[in-house]
């Protein structure tokens, strides 16, 4: 086996590769212009510009589903106006999906003052003094800071909106400084279960970002394979099945750019010079099984819990279940691993946002006296469920 590994390794390295540069084609690239986004742009850095001159701008709330170029935007204004001004100005870009970021206050907090160059130990200080450091290195001198809270939800389903109605209200007792808040969310309706004191203050001003078309999405393809494939490997074909794809899937960028960068990588494992539109197929199947995984896979504990209850009913051939059995299954998880139970009304809940998400469908469905139900089907592929349920039964039946 070493020999043959040897070999391998020996024709890769001298076999030319589909690839100029693959950071073209990574969510975290930013490039310098960015295509089909000069409105929000043009929006986001008029709501903004007063922070140049040392003067606070009002809280900005920007929603769009996901792959809409939020993220890039704002990471690409935060860029120019550093390198315009950063006398008095500071910017911190926080993604509260991140696990080691937000799952608790503590290190959310931690990770600010991190960024204003005071780091703090994993655990030992209490909460309170880290607000009073952060509100310390905050009004240490004359200046702005803009704080991007992106996807947001994720931090407030974790930790609920303390931590944001603290920020919120910050600015009353600095006296050097002032904090503007700009928040990040794929969900527009979250903002439903937030303090309304902290809801009217968080969205002063906001924008939506419109999903991306297949055109849009062709264009923006073909500026990133330019610089990031050989001229000779892809062709226009190619490209308009990445976007087709994409824009049938809520016009997501980021879905596009995986669909042409893991059909490159297929074609090269396969030792072939161009890549064809059957790649771009193997590397649709591939995408779905791994989106599929990772979404049930970053889930709240509640929805999970939930997810594996369907999961272990429809084991026992019941492809169709109703609320009250997986709430049944869902109370012995949490009894067997000590979790706090939800009421069945928020199971509910959590059954129907897993039905947007794609991962089960429910139809309700009627009982006569009894009244109504819901009737639950999974809605995912075998592979993905049997790594989905061994992943889940590892973490709550052991």
């Amino acid at each position: 086996m070493q020999e043959k590994l040897r070999n391998y390794f020996s024709q890769y390295m001298n076999r030319d590769s589909i690839f100029r540069d693959k950071n073209y084609l990574n969510h975290n690239h930013i490039p310098t212009e960015i295509l089909h986004r000069d409105d929000q742009i043009s929006y986001i850095a008029k709501v903004l510009a007063p922070s140049l001159k040392v003067q606070q701008p009002s809280n900005l709330f920007v929603y769009g589903t996901t792959g809409t170029g939020k993220s890039l935007v704002m990471k690409y204004i935060f860029n120019e106006m550093m390198s315009t001004n950063n006398n008095g100005l500071n910017t911190i870009y926080i993604n509260c999906k991140l696990r080691k970021t937000s799952d608790t206050e503590y290190r959310m907090l931690s990770y600010m003052l991190k960024e204003l160059n005071f780091p703090v130990p994993e655990t030992g200080l209490p909460t309170e003094s880290l607000y009073n450091k952060l509100f310390e290195l905050i009004d240490s001198k004359q200046q702005i800071i803009l704080l991007a809270l992106d996807e947001l939800d994720a931090m407030i389903n974790k930790i609920g909106d303390g931590l944001l109605y603290n920020l919120t209200r910050i600015n009353s007792d600095l006296k050097n400084s002032k904090i503007s808040l700009i928040g990040i969310s794929n969900d527009i309706s979250f903002t439903e279960s937030l303090d309304p004191r902290v809801k009217s203050s968080l969205s002063e001003e906001e924008i939506i970002f419109p999903p991306y078309n297949a055109l849009q999405l062709k264009d923006i393809l073909f500026k990133r394979a330019k610089n990031s494939l050989k001229q000779e490997s892809y062709s226009e074909a190619v490209i308009s099945k990445c976007a087709a794809i994409a824009a049938q899937e809520q016009g997501d960028a980021r879905r596009a750019l995986d669909l042409l960068r893991v059909s490159a990588e297929i074609a090269e494992r396969e030792e072939e010079d161009k890549i064809t539109e059957k790649h771009v197929t193997h590397a649709e199947q591939k995408l779905e099984l791994d989106r599929v995984v990772e979404l049930a896979k970053t889930q709240p504990r509640h929805s999970q819990l939930t997810i594996y209850s369907i999961l272990k009913l429809f084991a026992k051939d019941q492809e169709k279940m109703l609320t009250g059995d997986v709430y049944e299954v869902y109370v012995n998880l949490c009894k067997k691993n000590g979790y706090r139970i939800l009421t069945q009304r928020r199971i509910s809940d959590l059954i129907s946002e897993l039905d947007m998400l794609g991962l089960i469908s429910t139809k309700v469905v009627s009982k006569g006296r009894y009244g109504r139900t819901r009737e639950i089907k999974l809605a995912i592929a075998k592979k993905p469920y049997d790594i989905l349920k061994n992943y889940f039964a590892d973490l709550y039946e052991l």
